[in-house]
């Protein structure tokens, strides 16, 4: 839990719900905290219950212990990855546990640098005859060396209001609703600040849908739940903030739609490679369209994320989810010839 990534105060919440939900007739975890500098650390209960990955940090040298990396094989045999963000979930960490010869949560190198990359990942997406969002990718160098011809483009193919991000954050990270031309440029300036890639998408009115997907050969989708925003872009708080966001499971549409949903999440699941659970983001539109925003390969597991709520509406405890991803995790590991 923590890392390097704008999203580590969330991994913080993850990991620790993760740590004291485990169950303890079954496994003897430690909880181990990566710092801002890549740095592992195994930390005592007192610095895990910190308010931020910043407090645990100050008192690092006196109170944890330094795991090495090529050490780590011989401290764990398995890895519940709670890291979400760059460098933890978009396969940078896998590849390390391949050559390390740990097995981890999650899918594998390919398929977590995949669906970490949203332009990459809804290319995928729309060659396996899956709906998603109008989207223009625009670098840094090319925004650079014409302007002008961007924001023709953008408003020629895009239209207006649209929605401009970077390509491989989470969390709401930059995520800004435009209206008009002249506010592109700013967007894609505070993209920009997070990745060498921005996208420009369509703003679609509808309903936000978010759906788990368990399991390896045969995955099955849980309920999708509706998270109703407070306002025109889903916000951190929203997502994470116990209270503040408001999240319907089921989602607020016919038992067909649901259906339907559910089979998209499984179909973009299948298409991207992805192991043992995830969660994939889309949108109902206001005409019926269902369009994949984007997959999660390593979902937030905060008490209050929607993942839970999916889970229970099929009997499924907190503790008992975090199993079912450790036996879905090891069945992958298995199974696999070369890395996962």
């Amino acid at each position: 839990m923590g890392g390097v990534s704008s999203e580590k105060e969330v991994s913080l919440e993850s990991g620790r719900n993760i740590f004291s939900k485990m169950d303890r007739q079954k496994y003897d975890p430690i909880a181990v905290f990566m710092d801002s500098r890549g740095g592992l650390w195994e930390i005592p209960l007192k610095l895990l219950m910190r308010n931020s990955t910043r407090d645990i940090e100050e008192d690092l040298d006196e109170e944890a212990g330094r795991i090495p990396y090529e050490k780590l094989a011989s401290v764990v045999d398995f890895i519940y990855i709670g890291l979400h963000g760059k460098y933890g979930e978009d396969g940078c960490l896998q590849g390390l546990l391949e050559l390390l010869k740990i097995p981890y949560t999650g899918s594998g190198v390919l398929g977590s640098a995949l669906a970490m990359d949203k332009y990459t990942s809804r290319n995928v997406l729309a060659m396996s005859g899956i709906d998603v969002p109008r989207t223009r990718a625009v670098s840094i160098r090319e925004w650079e060396n014409g302007e002008s011809d961007i924001l023709n483009e953008v408003e020629r193919d895009i239209g207006f209001p649209c929605v401009v991000k970077p390509t491989r954050e989470g969390c709401s990270t930059a995520v800004k609703k435009v209206v008009t031309r002249e506010g592109v440029p700013d967007a894609l300036k505070a993209a920009f600040e997070w990745d060498s890639i921005a996208l420009v998408e369509e703003f679609i009115t509808g309903k936000e849908i978010t759906c788990g997907v368990l399991g390896n050969e045969s995955p099955i989708a849980l309920t999708p739940s509706e998270t109703i925003p407070t306002d025109d872009v889903l916000s951190l708080e929203d997502k994470f903030l116990y209270g503040q966001g408001e999240n319907k499971t089921p989602a607020r549409v016919s038992d067909e739609t649901l259906k339907e949903i559910q089979d998209v999440a499984v179909r973009s699941y299948t298409a991207l490679g992805l192991k043992a659970y995830s969660r994939i983001d889309m949108f109902v539109s206001d005409d019926g369209r269902i369009l994949v925003l984007e997959p999660n390969s390593l979902p937030g597991m905060t008490p209050s994320t929607v993942l839970f709520h999916q889970a229970a509406a099929s009997g499924i405890t907190q503790t008992g989810l975090i199993d079912l991803v450790i036996e879905y995790s090891l069945e992958a590991h298995e199974k696999k010839r070369g890395p996962l």
